[in-house]
């Protein structure tokens, strides 16, 4: 099932280029990466670009749950530059040694709602959250019900690596109850409300404030904004 490794030879930035028809200053940090490891699915390179090119340059304070190796927070801080305040979360404490390198480091579990919301106090608040931790479907859904109430207003949250949502040692499957894709089924009809008018929201940690949902292969992009009610007009001159 698993056969998508990337060979070892193989050129890692023709091949996002050739495929994905991206180039630019993420593909050169990623492709051309020096010290802590990083690892990355080829196709998320764009993705990221697409919701997170926006915030280069800025003071944005960026959460990215699962530290690993330290190589992806590297990669943000090379990508967002010197005034982003970039935090990573990681249940395993021998991450703590990558506090300071290249972002703050905490040490504490996704699944704990106090732990998190202390760390974004100590940010400041949190303006963009990247979930690639633990991937469990429990885990993936407390920190949404967590975080995203939150997020700053008009911020954006991304949680990758959701092709676990169909592996059942993930708490996910084909179908099955806990599989995530069945909680963006929800958010889309509570985006809709108007037009259903079934009641309280299905998803309440969202509280009808997101905007958009985006689905790519493994990536589910949640758009916060105050969800406004439609109005239409016909316009002639």
């Amino acid at each position: 099932m698993w056969k998508f490794k990337f060979p070892q030879e193989g050129d890692v930035a023709a091949d996002i280029r050739e495929r994905y028809g991206f180039d630019g200053d993420l593909l050169d940090i990623y492709a051309g990466n020096k010290g802590a490891k990083v690892h990355k699915w080829h196709h998320y390179l764009p993705i990221y670009d697409r919701y997170f090119s926006r915030y280069r340059g800025t003071p944005v304070k960026f959460l990215e749950i699962g530290v690993n190796n330290g190589g992806s927070l590297q990669m943000w801080r090379r990508y967002l530059g010197k005034d982003a305040v970039i935090c990573g979360v990681d249940i395993n404490p021998d991450c703590a040694q990558y506090d300071g390198q290249s972002a703050m480091v905490r040490i504490g579990s996704q699944d704990d709602p106090a732990f998190l919301a202390d760390v974004v106090r100590e940010m400041g608040g949190v303006d963009v959250v990247l979930d690639d931790g633990s991937h469990q479907m429990e885990h993936v859904h407390t920190s949404l019900e967590v975080l995203f109430p939150l997020l700053t207003m008009g911020g954006t949250y991304m949680i990758e690596d959701l092709h676990t949502s169909y592996i059942a040692r993930f708490g996910g499957g084909f179908k099955q109850p806990g599989n995530f894709f069945n909680t963006v089924r929800r958010m889309i009809d509570d985006m809709h409300m108007w037009y259903h008018n079934k009641g309280k929201p299905q998803v309440p940690a969202l509280a009808r404030e997101f905007s958009g949902v985006h689905v790519h292969d493994s990536i589910v992009v949640i758009d916060k904004a105050e969800l406004q009610r439609p109005t239409h007009s016909r316009v002639q001159k």
